[in-house]
């Protein structure tokens, strides 16, 4: 999945074994986490941004778009969910793809330098809002900042892994997602 605009230019391939390089070490850092417990291997490639804000938010946007394209006509698991533990973090993350929605609860008390949860926030909101997944995720415990974004990252990798399995029947009462 490709997205170029005047202010990105990125690349998102899932299920192909890649680099990450987004030019943005805490970003690269978190989506390799991401990948990792969401067992999917990604490569992305991002040769052109303005300003952190676009990069992250445009990276949801790509991500969200590669993973529908992926999912397609399969049915899914629909459902993901997980408390991730790090360090002094406890953050809670669950996922349902059928339709928009996002909510973060993230009281950060220790900044560190590049963990920034506004940007967070966007990359969790793009993908959403591209993905059609609800996302909610819950800081229950921590101060560091570096240790509560990244379990949100590996959070979000382990319930969207449990979400996109495939599943023999459509999980929907309704009969469409």
């Amino acid at each position: 999945m490709k997205r170029k605009t005047k202010e990105v230019n990125i690349s998102v391939t899932m299920d192909v074994k890649g680099e990450i390089e987004t030019g943005d070490e805490v970003l690269d850092h978190l989506l390799t986490s991401l990948s990792f417990y969401m067992n999917r291997p990604l490569e992305i490639k991002v040769s052109s941004w303005d300003l952190r804000h676009h990069l992250w938010e445009d990276l949801g946007i790509t991500l969200g778009q590669e993973i529908r394209d992926k999912i397609g006509d399969k049915r899914i698991a629909r459902f993901g969910n997980t408390v991730m533990p790090m360090d002094d973090a406890l953050v809670l993350v669950s996922v349902d793809i059928s339709r928009p929605y996002m909510s973060m609860e993230l009281d950060i008390e220790e900044d560190e330098e590049g963990f920034d949860p506004t940007l967070a926030r966007e990359f969790l909101r793009a993908l959403s809002s591209s993905l059609n997944a609800t996302i909610h995720v819950v800081q229950l415990r921590g101060r560091n900042g570096h240790h509560v974004i990244e379990a949100v990252f590996k959070g979000l990798g382990v319930a969207l892994g449990e979400a996109l399995k495939e599943s023999e029947r459509l999980e929907s009462t309704k009969g469409v997602l």
